[in-house]
């Protein structure tokens, strides 16, 4: 979707910088690392726990939005027959992190790094997560070396995970990359991630796997400000978000197959939820054959359409419920994340996410013919529950940091008008949720309208400290 830069002051400006403070006081979210924390994880730089077994010799490289630091994952990908092989290196936060000690106990009270435009709450102290447990390009580094073995159709027939010191060759960003793709200049590592992505994608359907076509509201720094867009990802992107999937639905197997572990996990949509959005389909006049399942309808909505965009919308009451399950002794009842289609874990960013490190140490462990060691079992439950809580609270920060740059960056237009889609109407009737086209807004818009509606909206508040806009249509 188009946008234009608008010029608003820095991240200093006083209300900006009032009601990014009063946001992070309200939901608890941590300034500066307590000395001892940093202390401990310093003297964990200089005396890591390194593994005896080196494939530095494997070319890995790393791809990550621009600018990143905190780099978790690194791949290399071969096609030694019909089929392929991929060895994922994830980052070995356990080389630095002691179980019981300081930094542990301020990562479980963290959860997960929370990310805003100013900036970036880690989860492990700068000195792990932005270097010695990042996988720069040209550093010797630990890791948890995952080997999947994939037939020619991009199923895993085979997986192994053991530590190993590696060394990536490059650091790489999804722009590049996807220019690289696009103008045949990618080397055969890039060009196998196109393979491999679009191979499991096709599995992803087979199996009825979810992705919501959702545009993210993007706010960025400019040299002008500020600027909040609409973003969808490249097609890179999800090639390699098919690569981390594939490692978690690895590692969930490992886990169920030994009963114990934690499973990251999504009921089914349910039969109401599927009915209401047949309902809205049919109210906005788009196709949904009889016979065709709510994932494949899913595949064909494109949000630049208005109808279309609504029913986007609405197709998030699908996948609602999320959670984290531990187990030890028997697998859990409801194992399944009905988003992936399939048993899950994550396990591919542990420098930003808390469950990775013990999900890798469960699966290490379990490769090696070992049993997890007592300390881990007994930390599953807690990790579990301290995962649940940390997700919502990640999902609640970063929409209220888009509320707060929303109401910035439109604090001086007030009685503007601007061009909207109607993606949300309440049960009453009487007010909405519209989607802005230009700047990247989402906000309550008062008065009866047509879910799918194209409308002209009239801006009647921008609160930043409340964080609040609200339009009305026009002629109201």
């Amino acid at each position: 979707m188009p946008h234009r830069v608008l010029s608003v002051a820095g991240p200093d400006a006083p209300e900006l910088a009032a009601a990014l403070a009063e946001l992070r006081q309200q939901m608890g979210v941590p300034a500066d690392f307590p000395s001892e924390v940093l202390a401990e994880a310093d003297a964990a730089v200089q005396s890591p726990q390194l593994p005896t077994e080196d494939r530095t010799d494997i070319p890995f490289v790393t791809i990550d939005p621009l600018g990143a630091r905190d780099l978790d994952q690194a791949f290399h990908l071969e096609r030694p027959g019909p089929g392929y092989l991929v060895r994922y290196a994830i980052a070995d936060v356990s080389a630095f992190v002691r179980p019981g000690g300081a930094v542990e106990a301020e990562a479980q009270r963290r959860g997960q790094t929370l990310y805003a435009p100013d900036i970036v709450t880690l989860l492990h102290p700068p000195s792990i997560a932005h270097d010695a447990g990042s996988l720069l390009p040209g550093q010797d580094r630990p890791a948890l070396v995952w080997t999947i073995e994939l037939d020619e159709h991009g199923e895993s027939v085979g997986v192994d995970v053991r530590r190993a010191l590696v060394r990536s060759r490059a650091q790489l960003d999804y722009p590049s990359v996807q220019r690289a793709l696009d103008d045949g200049t990618a080397d055969e590592q890039l060009v196998r991630l196109r393979e491999i992505g679009e191979l499991r994608q096709a599995r992803e359907r087979e199996r009825g796997g979810i992705t919501l076509p959702i545009p993210e509201q993007q706010v960025s720094r400019t040299g002008e400000g500020w600027q909040l867009a609409y973003e969808a990802p490249l097609p890179v992107e999800s090639w390699n978000a098919q690569i981390s999937l594939m490692t978690g639905m690895a590692a969930a197997e490992l886990m169920l197959y030994a009963e114990v572990g934690i499973l990251r996990t999504l009921p089914e949509p349910s039969a109401s939820a599927i009915r209401q959005m047949r309902r809205v389909a049919t109210g906005l006049g788009v196709p949904w054959p009889p016979r065709t399942s709510h994932d494949e309808f899913v595949r064909t909505l494109d949000p630049a359409k208005p109808p279309h965009a609504a029913l986007v919308a609405a197709a998030t009451g699908l996948l609602r419920g999320a959670g984290y399950v531990a187990f030890d002794g028997g697998v859990p009842e409801q194992a399944v994340h009905a988003g992936v289609a399939s048993e899950y874990a994550h396990a591919t960013a542990p420098l930003r996410r808390l469950v990775d490190r013990y999900v890798g140490e469960v699966c290490v462990a379990l490769c090696a013919d070992r049993e997890p060691p007592v300390w881990l079992r007994s930390a599953l439950p807690r990790i579990a529950a301290l995962m649940t809580q940390s997700a919502a609270r990640a999902s609640q920060y970063e929409s209220a940091i888009v509320s707060i740059f929303e109401a910035v960056l439109l604090s001086d237009r007030v009685g503007d008008l601007f061009d909207a889609v109607v993606i949300d109407v309440d049960d009453d009737g009487e007010n909405a949720l519209v989607q802005i086209r230009d700047p990247a807004v989402i906000a309550r818009c008062t008065g009866r309208l047509r879910l799918g509606g194209e409308v002209r909206v009239r801006l009647v508040e921008a609160d930043v400290m409340a964080r609040r806009v609200s339009f009305a249509p026009v002629g109201t």
